[in-house]
């Protein structure tokens, strides 16, 4: 049987950040052992909170539902790139066939596994006002991932897209890849502790019926 080997999900807790403006997330007691015999707690979020699974819908009139994502979707070999980007930087074309090359997959006509996770290492910064200045990849970079086989794009920042400083641009790397009917995972942690190349990685999200997105909890499969 597989073991669990690194949790790649970022827990939920009470007022934890969310995507401005989400809504905020409140967990508390709804019962108590106390007063009611029973402990039961009060969970209020939107579904997009935490490490989370974007559906299509959630950009694309008509899209794809989270309940009609299949979970062979988001499991299996997966591809971890590690990317060496600052601030409010927007990783390119060259940045991304560099980490290629470090993760042994930078060959002409190679093709990728299905699912690719960036690491920029910004998961560390995850409740600060760095958060929100994280680095992102360009539009032209998420479209080289998709023509060598990526249909989900996982990242450990709030978005592979900037984050308060969408202009007429609107969303590129969202919309490429939802626009396509792919995914997009984000707010996962850990991935530095990953080397660069291909991990057995299955990402769960809840089952929530027809919907734009829901938590996910996100996790590396070692050998049999």
């Amino acid at each position: 049987m597989p073991q669990i080997t690194e949790d790649l999900t970022r827990p939920i807790t009470d007022a934890m950040m969310v995507y401005p403006g989400d809504p905020e997330v409140r967990l508390e007691p709804a019962l108590t052992l106390q007063d009611d015999g029973v402990a039961v707690a009060r969970l209020s979020c939107g579904v997009q909170t935490g490490t989370h699974l974007d559906a299509p819908c959630h950009t694309v009139p008509g899209g794809r539902t989270v309940s009609e994502v299949g979970l062979e979707e988001l499991c299996g070999p997966t591809l971890v790139l590690h990317l060496d980007a600052g601030r409010d930087c927007l990783a390119d074309v060259d940045d991304v066939r560099g980490a290629l090359a470090r993760a042994g997959c930078g060959d002409a006509g190679d093709r990728l596994p299905p699912r690719v996770l960036l690491s920029f290492g910004w998961d560390t910064r995850f409740g600060t006002g760095e958060a929100l200045r994280h680095p992102a990849v360009s539009g032209q970079a998420a479209e080289l991932l998709w023509d060598t086989g990526m249909r989900v794009l996982g990242t450990d920042a709030l978005s592979p897209d900037p984050t308060g400083v969408q202009g007429a641009d609107g969303f590129p790397v969202h919309d490429l890849v939802l626009g396509r009917d792919g995914l997009i995972v984000e707010n996962l942690t850990r991935l530095r502790s990953l080397r660069p190349g291909v991990h057995r990685v299955g990402m769960f999200p809840l089952p929530l019926h027809g919907v734009d997105g829901a938590p996910v909890r996100a996790v590396v499969f070692g050998a049999d």
